[in-house]
């Protein structure tokens, strides 16, 4: 699943290819991928035209002119693809199976542009989903997520009050979208090794220094992961067809049973809220 970094890059690079474009067409193969009335999505989608694009955690947020937004989060195997004269840029997971002719048999649904180009929403094991909402509906639905990493609101004073007399492992609170949006299984990895705190930490025994190095740790792991367009895990490429490149830097994640660059100890794998878990015994305490 594409967590805050690689979102976030799918948001910028779609930004720059499919505003202020007429929707001249929209077509379903999937309902069930419809999590609005689906006569309403028709009806709003077409003649509409996308006017931007925002993400909340891993939720992808596109404003229609008209008020309505569409919302769109591919969960574990979606796929946003744009199609048009000049090729074919894609964001989100390239499965093993999923073709890349388009369209085929995964894409569910597809948004024609005046221009003759087109977005396709792939999904193999139809676990992600659209919804059209109002002004209110997307306040509410905003409101049930956690403070924002590398946003305004992401103070370490609401940072530490989180963790407080909690008695789930770190990791868990983490990857607790209401509570922190945006970081998933990879970068939670990544945080903690920085940090140097062992994952299935009691929450609430966190001292405050160490709580603020996960703070410091999350900012710094998840700008880096940005910068370098996200982690390549699925074959996932960016929208503009080019794969995530901070792979490289991982130190943990992928890597059990390899040594530890850090202290050149072996590199174990747990489970936490059935998650597979790595990090470093020696280094993470």
């Amino acid at each position: 699943m594409p967590e805050l970094p690689e979102v976030e890059t799918i948001k910028n690079d779609l930004k720059k290819v499919i505003l202020d474009k007429k929707i001249i067409g929209v077509k379903v193969g999937k309902k069930k991928i419809i999590k609005s009335d689906y006569g309403d999505f028709l009806r709003i989608l077409k003649g509409g035209v996308f006017q931007d694009i925002s993400r909340v955690g891993k939720l992808i947020i596109l404003r229609l002119k008209g008020g309505n937004y569409l919302l769109i989060h591919l969960k574990m195997t979606g796929q946003l693809v744009y199609s048009s004269k000049r090729g074919c840029v894609k964001g989100g997971h390239e499965v093993r199976g999923m073709s890349d002719e388009l369209p085929n048999k995964y894409s569910h649904v597809i948004f024609k542009f005046i221009d003759s180009s087109a977005l396709y929403f792939n999904d193999m094991r139809q676990f992600g989903y659209l919804k059209i909402v109002g002004e209110d509906e997307l306040k509410t639905i905003k409101s049930k997520f956690g403070i924002e990493p590398l946003s305004g609101n992401f103070k370490f004073e609401d940072f530490r009050n989180i963790f407080k007399n909690r008695s789930a492992a770190v990791k868990s609170v983490l990857m607790n979208q209401r509570l922190i949006a945006g970081i998933g299984n990879i970068y939670a990895d990544e945080i903690l090794f920085k940090a140097g705190i062992k994952p299935d930490r009691a929450a609430g025994s966190l001292e405050e220094h160490e709580l603020k190095k996960i703070f410091k740790a999350a900012e710094s792991v998840l700008k880096q992961a940005i910068k370098y367009r996200g982690t390549t895990f699925a074959n996932y490429v960016d929208s503009r067809g080019k794969k995530g490149n901070f792979t490289k830097f991982l130190k943990v994640y992928g890597r059990e049973g390899k040594k530890c660059f850090k202290c050149g100890g072996i590199i174990e794998k747990i489970k936490i809220s059935g998650r597979g878990t790595r990090y470093c015994s020696r280094c993470q305490k």
